[in-house]
Formats: C-alpha cells, structure tokens, sequence
C-alpha cells in the first residue's frame, strides 16, 4: 500500500494528496466505530473547510517566494475585534468591513516593509502579527466579550444543513472559493505575476512587474483571508478567544506543502492546498479517535507531515501549476 501511495506522489502530488485523503478515511472506519458516519465526515468538511480559508493567503504568499507567520495572530486580532464592535451594538456589516481592512491594513505592511526594506517576511509577518494581537489584548484588557450574530454561526455549524444538503452552508462556498482563486492564479494577470515572481524575481522585474507592489497586495490578501477564517471561527466557537488561531500558524503552511506547493516559491495551487487541508484533518480526527491524548496528536501529526514531504520534498518544484 505505501508503495502505491509513494507511486501516486511521484507521478503527481495532488492525487497522491487526495489518495492519501481516502486512505486515511477508510482506515478510521476500519478501526474506529462511527468514523464512517455522517455527523464524522460533516465534523470533517467544516473543519477542512476553515482550514482552507485561512490557507488561502499563505498559498498565495508561498508561490510568491515569502511566507506569512501573521496569519494566526490576524485570525486571532479579527475574532476578538469583530466579537467586541459586534457585541457594543455595531451592525454587523460595518463590523466586517472594519475587521477586513484593519486585516488587509496589517498583510499590506508585512509586505511593504517585507519587500520595500529587504527584511525577510517570517521575521516581519511574525513581529507584526505579535504587536497587533498585543494590542488587541491591551485594547479588551485581555478579557473579550461578545459574538457572531446567529447566520455566521448557522453558516458554519456543524450540525446545521442547507437545503437538502447534509452540511451546513460553509462547505459548497469554500468549493465555490477553490474555483475562484484557481481562476485568479491561471486567467489573470495578477496570478501570473505572483508565479513570475516566485520562480525569478530578477527576470520578473524586467517584464515590468511591480514586486513591492505585488507582495503588498498579496499580504494584504493574506490578512483578509486571515480575517474572514476569525470571523467564521467566532460563528463556530461562539465567543471570542484571541489565542484562537494559534493551530493555524503550522496547519496552514503544512496544507500549503501537503498540497504540493514549493516553500522556495513559483509552484503550487489552492487546489492542492485545500485537499492538504482535508489531509491534517482526517490524520488529526484519526489520531484523536485512537485515543491518544493532545500532546501525542501534535507529536503524530508532525511525524505524519514529514512522511508526507519526504515523498516529494526534496525536488526544486513540488507540483505542477494548477
């Protein structure tokens, strides 16, 4: 079986990603009772599925040639901040735009000063991430109030539906996200640049691509996304917690190189990353099922992600452009 699965990786990563997706499926149901069942795999969707929007960023700024450490503390900074203006009385669109652009505010100054200044983007997007979560916390003296209005938490409800559909309304939007962002990385210009610039920064400036601008612009896309994952996440959880990204800062890069795109940049798709999503879920569902305690999930879904590398990570180029 492993020889299969290594075969799969080889000839080409995004099937070798979702092979491994359904053979961990069909393990859980093998040795866990109700693993198979339809609230398990709905807990699974939702779940693959905030993941996936937080990731949207980090795969942009990846194929860009950076990295964006800020994405936890973002998603941290939006959740408290939408739940305290939500909770005062604010109306609830106001709030969104408010969150968004004080998220895009910060992804635009990682990349500013990331490109501008020449300061490599994990030390940038780790210090801005930590000062605006900081002061978010000075800002509710660390004791946030309030909550998602009753739609956000019905959207991403576990136990909700839509329709006829047996899970609730985030699952075919992030479907309807995947198809949006793969039109922007293969139809557009903007999508192309970020490619340009991933595999040759020197030759991307001489076709006149504008990198400062375009890492600006990428991070401030980073952030909104960051953003939006808080505000689903305070649907989901149902109050505000600003520590709540903090799995995010090593899931969302793992999903980005699970899927097969290459950290040194210019390679990869959301496709892919999305499908590494579903992948940390269901190896942390499964080790959850099997009864190991937390610390021995983390250990084993660090080993899990180093097994799943090593089957293609030592090549220049991870994936093909999707």
């Amino acid at each position: 079986m492993m020889q299969a699965v290594t075969t799969a990786f080889k000839r080409n990563r995004l099937y070798g990603a979702l092979l491994m997706v359904v053979i961990l499926h069909l393990t859980g149901i093998a040795l866990i009772d109700g693993y198979g069942s339809i609230f398990t795999l709905r807990s699974m969707l939702v779940l693959s599925a905030l993941l996936a929007v937080a990731s949207v960023g980090q795969t942009l700024v990846i194929i860009l040639g950076g990295i964006d450490l800020s994405i936890p503390f973002v998603v941290g900074v939006a959740n408290v901040v939408a739940a305290q203006l939500y909770g005062d009385g604010m109306d609830f669109a106001l709030v969104f735009v408010i969150v968004s652009l004080l998220a895009m505010g910060i992804g635009a100054l990682n990349g500013l000063i990331s490109a501008g200044l020449g300061v490599h983007p994990l030390i940038v997007t780790l210090g801005v991430g930590t000062v605006a979560l900081g002061a978010v916390q000075e800002w509710t003296g660390g004791f946030p109030s309030g909550s998602a209005p009753q739609f956000i938490s019905d959207f991403v409800s576990i136990g909700g539906t839509l329709g006829p559909l047996p899970f609730p309304g985030l699952v075919p939007a992030v479907f309807v996200l995947i198809a949006l962002v793969v039109l922007v990385l293969r139809r557009t210009t903007f999508g192309r640049q970020l490619y340009a610039l991933g595999s040759n920064p020197s030759a991307a400036r001489y076709a006149l691509i504008r990198p400062v601008f375009t890492w600006t612009v990428t991070f401030a896309i980073s952030g909104f996304f960051a953003a939006l994952a808080g505000i689903l996440l305070l649907g989901f959880s149902g109050s505000a917690y600003a520590g709540v990204g903090e799995p995010y800062l090593f899931q969302t890069i793992a999903a980005v190189v699970i899927g097969g795109t290459a950290l040194v940049g210019g390679s990869g798709s959301y496709v892919g990353t999305a499908i590494g999503a579903a992948v940390l879920i269901e190896v942390n569902t499964l080790l959850i099922g099997l009864g190991f305690n937390p610390s021995a999930v983390q250990a084993g879904l660090g080993l899990g992600i180093l097994v799943l590398v090593s089957l293609y990570g030592r090549e220049r180029t991870v994936a093909q452009d999707i």
